[in-house]
């Protein structure tokens, strides 16, 4: 039987439909009158929900990561689709076909892995080669990272995502270092640049359909939970090396992870304080961003125009400069 994805929804359809639910909040109106905000998801993509009128009781019958059967009707909302429920039931695993939301992954992470390894031979640094090499012939390690998702919504939201992201900051890293001149360490950024979002790989739960921030995720973030997961190799690395590590250059790493995110608002514990982690910040952004708004234009259900229409998370429309449509 046929199902409705999350593609093919339209403005003022009335559905009945199972998807994942994600991002779930319950939140008061202006009136004080609680309402529920979630996001549902299948292999296809996702689109925002509300409930009115909601309660504690309903919003507890569910989790972010279960299969829901949402009915209610579809609605434009400042140029996006957005469903208005009327009611939401929680649906047994085994009652669902998985294949309809399992995102396969957009990437060769064979060729990626490839790609990895050869940039971490670039680094010469001794000290930060033998690092990241620690983290390399973890198997288990490269298999958690190889497969996660880089996000669970805005970019590189997809298997191997995680993967392609941190390969694509190290290309950045390494053809932007020199055209500085000895301004900036590239042995430091690129393994910056890999170490980055290490600890998305406890952030997010291990799922092929629609990862979930775990308790550690929610409560703690993956720039915190990556300098975790930094002290552990560091720790390996002096018990196979019988070497201690370089104190400063393990606090410099520590800081460009807690820092990549730039400012506090969107996360960053202390904004960057040297060179490196400023850098390795502008190329995050870059790539996440680049990535994020391609997506937008992608998704767009108006593919023949060169105008988007109004993106509500990026505040603005988007034009289609490469390949425009023709007559605009």
């Amino acid at each position: 039987m046929s199902r409705l994805f999350v593609n093919q929804l339209k403005e003022n359809e009335s559905i009945s439909e199972v998807f994942l639910i994600t991002e779930k909040a319950l939140r008061p109106n202006k009136n004080g009158v609680l309402y529920l905000q979630f996001l549902l998801q299948d292999r296809t993509g996702s689109v925002s929900g509300r409930l009115w009128n909601a309660s504690e009781t309903l919003a507890q019958q569910f989790s972010d990561g279960d299969f829901v059967r949402c009915e209610g009707t579809v609605q434009n909302f400042q140029g996006n689709l957005q469903v208005i429920a009327r009611k939401l039931t929680k649906v047994d695993p085994d009652e669902v076909a998985q294949e309809d939301f399992a995102r396969g992954t957009k990437v060769d992470v064979a060729a990626l892995l490839k790609r990895l390894r050869e940039l971490a031979r670039e680094i010469k640094n001794p000290l930060l080669y033998d690092l990241v090499d620690c983290f390399l012939v973890d198997e288990s390690f490269v298999d958690r990272f190889s497969r996660a998702f880089a996000g669970v919504r805005l970019h590189h939201a997809y298997p191997g995502g995680l993967l392609e992201h941190t390969v694509s900051m190290m290309e950045v890293a390494r053809l932007i270092a020199p055209l500085y001149g000895s301004i900036l360490d590239v042995d430091l950024l690129l393994t910056g640049a890999f170490l980055h979002d290490v600890g998305k790989t406890a952030e997010l739960s291990d799922d092929p359909h629609s990862p979930v921030y775990t308790g550690e995720g929610q409560s703690l973030g993956h720039p915190y939970l990556g300098v975790e997961i930094l002290c552990e190799k560091i720790a390996e690395l002096e018990k196979m090396t019988g070497r201690q590590f370089d104190g400063r250059l393990a606090y410099v790493l520590k800081h460009m992870i807690l820092s990549h995110h730039g400012t506090a608002e969107n996360g960053a514990a202390k904004p960057p304080m040297c060179l490196e982690a400023l850098a390795l910040h502008y190329i995050d952004t870059l790539d996440a961003k680049l990535v994020e708004f391609n997506g937008y234009i992608l998704d767009d259900p108006n593919p023949n125009s060169f105008w988007t229409s109004y993106i509500q998370n990026a505040e603005r429309k988007l034009m289609r400069t490469k390949n425009p449509p023709a007559g605009e």
